[in-house]
């Protein structure tokens, strides 16, 4: 299903017309309207008239999570206050949050994305959408709600957590789509045996999930546990939320609504653009935004951009799913290490992506200490010292192999480890850096 061929499928040399279109109107706008980008223009000696073409955005300077925090909470408003009519932000975990206010405008701009997002992973009015992400300020939640409404799709508001719940009302409202986080379809999964709910009975053919990164093996565990599709969507609160770019049937990469979000892969050491097929960090324009755009705003997030036509028609360009952050990725004993990368390892081991990785430094040695806690089946873990040892041996092995670091292996009972109905929180760093 494509929900707006018109933008979806644009010629490439229309769509960049249109692009350069917006972002020359953007850069104008937010140089008379917001004083923290005056002052970044002026620092990095740009002025407005400079861009000439769409090459011309590397001239300008880049937007951190640092400066949204330092002009918290309405410093890069660049409207009137009262055209504002929603904000969100985030959790603020690991620091001041950083705001995301909408005019009418941008919520059009943001359900129209999300529109995108459901009608690409098979979605129409006629489908009930079980939404499990949570509502409130962070934007899962609201951003499908309103990408649903637009659609005219019945929504189950249900918000994240309460899973016996979950579980009963996706029987009882025929729910045939629901959106959540990756891990929290796999608790779903787990607890669905100990409620005695047949997932694959349920009348649900496919799931959109997002908010964390997740690995292909996961993607496949989900698909069988639950018998539907499982589409990989991506956003952040920064940007607008959900919907920035999504799967399509093809499931082989997320389409970028670059129509209204302009996305640019950089070397995340240098700043410099790297060749498309070539990872790094996207920096992401909002060239649509009114109430708080973004100017090569830096994700963190590691991708690439794939150039190859996709079967399903769309002309939108196409990002590869995550490999992680350059904030999550952990440098261990020297050796670039991302979460995916032990969750894609333990799937391919057949065991549970469910995992918890502690991280110290030796006083004595000064070298980092790594103890990789993985759950095991009930059967396993009453099994002689010698099969454990033996496991333990076979995943330490496998993840040298894979991460090319040696992790000491800890095995624990079933469900002993947390579970998470948000974003899961899979590493424990205690190294003093």
């Amino acid at each position: 299903m494509i929900w707006n061929p018109e933008k979806e499928c644009m010629n490439r040399s229309a769509l960049e017309t249109l692009q350069f279109a917006r972002l020359k109107n953007l850069v104008e706008h937010v140089y008379r309207a917001v004083p923290f980008y005056k002052n970044k223009f002026d620092e990095a000696g740009v002025k407005p008239s400079d861009i000439t073409c769409l090459a011309d955005i590397k001239k300008l300077p880049f937007t951190t999570k640092s400066d949204l925090r330092e002009t918290y909470p309405y410093g890069m408003l660049a409207v009137p206050q009262s055209e504002i009519v929603e904000v969100h932000m985030s959790s603020g975990t690991t620091g001041t949050p950083v705001v995301d206010a909408y005019t009418e405008h941008d919520m059009d701009d943001w359900s129209e994305g999300l529109a995108r997002t459901l009608s690409a992973a098979g979605a129409t009015h006629n489908d009930t959408v079980q939404n499990a992400f949570g509502y409130g300020l962070f934007t899962g939640g609201m951003g499908f709600h309103h990408g649903a409404r637009r659609m005219k799709a019945t929504i189950v508001p249900i918000s994240s957590g309460n899973t016996q719940k979950q579980l009963t009302l996706m029987r009882d409202f025929g729910t045939t789509i629901f959106t959540c986080t990756p891990s929290y379809a796999m608790y779903m999964a787990e607890q669905s045996k100990t409620y005695g709910i047949d997932l694959k009975k349920l009348p649900v053919r496919a799931a959109c999930l997002g908010a964390e990164p997740w690995s292909e093996n996961m993607r496949k565990q989900i698909e069988a546990e639950w018998g539907i599709k499982a589409y990989d969507v991506y956003g952040l609160t920064e940007i607008t939320g959900p919907g920035v770019a999504f799967e399509c049937d093809a499931q082989g990469g997320m389409h970028f609504n670059e129509d209204m979000w302009f996305p640019e892969i950089l070397n995340p050491e240098t700043g410099e653009p790297v060749k498309d097929g070539e990872k790094g960090e996207l920096v992401v324009t909002t060239i649509t935004k009114e109430g708080t755009p973004l100017i090569r705003y830096r994700t963190r997030d590691i991708t690439y951009i794939m150039t190859e036509p996709c079967s399903c028609g769309r002309t939108i360009r196409r990002i590869h799913r995550l490999y992680g952050r350059t904030d999550d990725m952990l440098i261990l004993r020297g050796v670039n290490v991302f979460p995916s990368q032990i969750e894609n390892a333990l799937v391919d081991l057949g065991l549970r992506p469910d995992y918890l990785l502690k991280v110290t430094r030796s006083e004595v040695t000064h070298l980092d200490e790594c103890e990789l806690s993985v759950e095991v089946s009930v059967d396993t873990f009453d099994d002689e010292t010698k099969g454990l040892e033996a496991l333990r041996n076979k995943i330490a092995s496998y993840m040298k192999s894979k991460l090319g670091i040696m992790l000491k292996i800890k095995l624990v009972e079933p469900q002993s480890l947390p579970r998470f109905e948000g974003k899961a929180k899979r590493v424990i760093d205690n190294r003093k850096i």
